[in-house]
């Protein structure tokens, strides 16, 4: 399939009888690989200890990916580079985080790999860090603001799709169609 959209993403359609059980307790058997997920795509993890209702201590641990963001704004911003190792680290990150959500999504019954392809196909051209305006990541999460908004009711339409989904596939062993 030939398109002009710089992302092309895909999740091969689950047509074979899917595991009842696995299904019935992927909440459950995703926690191991989420942790994996949460611990290199940047989760932050913050502890507040409280001894005497007016002293806190506050310990944040930011992780993985997270350390990784604002040095490579500073260098797009700075230097007008994008190394390569740095974006198909990113890349292979993101095609990890899409197994993950698939699996979770009930796209998929077999559990995410950390290497493989498996059902879930992205692709990303590498950009030329030269073309892209140096200032626009400073205020490029401003313009994301309204699709926020959208993903928001979005979600909570995936979110009733995979209930529905979830009880389709005990009922019935298959994920539906349509």
């Amino acid at each position: 399939m030939k398109t002009t959209y710089p992302v092309t993403f895909s999740v091969d359609f689950p047509d074979r009888d899917l595991d009842r059980v696995s299904t019935a307790f992927r909440i459950f058997a995703v926690i191991p690989i989420g942790i994996i997920l949460s611990l290199l795509s940047g989760a932050s993890i913050r502890y507040v200890t409280s001894t005497n209702g007016t002293n806190e201590t506050v310990t944040s641990v930011a992780t993985g990916g997270g350390l990784l963001f604002l040095p490579l704004v500073l260098m797009i911003v700075f230097r007008q580079k994008y190394p390569r190792w740095w974006f198909d680290w990113n890349l292979q990150l993101l095609r990890f985080s899409n197994r993950v959500t698939a699996y979770l999504g009930l796209l998929d019954d077999r559990y995410p790999s950390t290497d493989e392809e498996q059902a879930v196909h992205l692709d990303l051209p590498y950009p030329d860090a030269r073309q892209l305006n140096r200032w626009l990541p400073l205020v490029k999460w401003l313009l994301a603001i309204p699709h926020y908004i959208v993903l928001f009711f979005l979600v909570i339409g995936a979110v009733v799709a995979v209930i529905v989904s979830w009880f389709a596939i005990l009922f019935t062993g298959r994920y539906p169609r349509g």
